[in-house]
């Protein structure tokens, strides 16, 4: 089940409740309370039936499956207009205009991945880019495999080149992709979006194939950027998550000298298990190794850390280890 806030909880039970029921029970809130659920129902949107079904039977309810619910700043207002009378709805609604604002592209967080690519296709790849750092990591992944690898290719290296979209373009892309779907988005201020961040999400969540291609693709334009990804797709401190056997494969490939400054004030966790995957005369050289290091500087460690993870890479590469990317979490099998 997907994380939610008490809040979002809160806010997803009222809806189902319907304006009448959730005025009385709103009726019974403090005045931060209500602005904070009335501010999430007015994000709401369109939800799972799977994630209403879930949070209802949390609250010991009637699972409704199957039912689409939506919320939105119509429904709060009415909502609050109940619970609150016109003239104290208004001005809830006026504190919120500041905090709730019609996400980019928002009309697309509803379709089908597959209806989306439809709607992408024939547009220029910074385009797509630009629709895909908007939309949710798992989202943009789907989409991302509808497309073609030359495509996939060309979206990734731009999204990851991506830094910042006026408000300007990103209205007038919205709006004509919103022409396709019948519906209307604005966007009002200049968003942070794109960069190496969201496009890891996007590939950690795609299956094993797209990842391959979006990766081979960026190698063969832009080595560098390619590099980089891989090295945040898996990080130095997610060794703890690795089989004690992957460990071990690793470890022969690695110096001793390399792992010694890699170690270097890492977490006791990350040490401990490199350290109970060694001989025992393995482990007590290391651990000297460590204490001559002395004070080390940050850069080495990371590059220390580097190749260690560049081990890693190499050996999934290989087939001898594979990281699992089911979910946020990496595993090894």
């Amino acid at each position: 089940m997907t994380t939610l806030t008490g809040a979002q909880k809160a806010a997803l039970v009222l809806v189902q409740m319907g304006p009448e029921a959730a005025s009385q029970v709103m009726a019974q809130f403090s005045e931060a309370e209500i602005d904070q659920v009335t501010a999430e129902i007015a994000q709401l949107g369109a939800v799972d039936p799977s994630i209403v079904s879930d949070v209802l039977d949390e609250f010991r309810r009637t699972s409704a499956a199957g039912i689409n619910f939506q919320g939105g700043l119509a429904y709060a207002q009415r909502l609050l207009e109940s619970t609150l009378g016109p003239a104290k709805a208004a001005e809830v609604m006026e504190r919120l205009s500041s905090r709730v604002q019609v996400q980019p592209f928002e009309f697309l967080r509803r379709a089908d991945a597959r209806q989306v690519v439809s709607l992408l296709t024939g547009e220029h790849p910074q385009t797509i880019a630009l629709v895909l750092a908007h939309l949710r990591p798992e989202h943009a992944s789907a989409i991302m495999a509808g497309l073609s690898p030359e495509t996939q290719t060309i979206v990734a290296r731009r999204i990851a080149l991506m830094e910042r979209a006026s408000p300007d373009v990103v209205t007038l892309v919205a709006e004509e992709l919103a022409r396709k779907a019948t519906k209307l988005i604005t966007s009002h201020e200049m968003s942070a979006v794109g960069g190496l961040a969201p496009l890891v999400e996007i590939i950690n969540r795609a299956d094993a194939a797209t990842e391959k291609l979006i990766l081979e693709g960026l190698t063969e334009q832009d080595p560098d950027l390619a590099d980089q990804i891989r090295q945040m797709m898996f990080v130095f401190a997610d060794i703890t998550l690795l089989e004690d056997r992957a460990i071990q494969l690793v470890l022969r490939g690695v110096e001793t000298s390399t792992l010694a400054t890699a170690l270097k004030g890492a977490d006791d966790a990350v040490r401990d298990k490199v350290l109970r995957n060694m001989s025992e005369r393995a482990r007590e050289s290391l651990v000297e190794e460590i204490d001559l290091l002395g004070k080390v500087r940050m850069s080495l460690v990371e590059e220390a850390r580097s190749r260690v993870v560049q081990v890693i890479r190499g050996l999934e590469e290989t087939g001898a280890i594979m990281i699992s990317r089911d979910s946020e979490d990496h595993y090894v099998a």
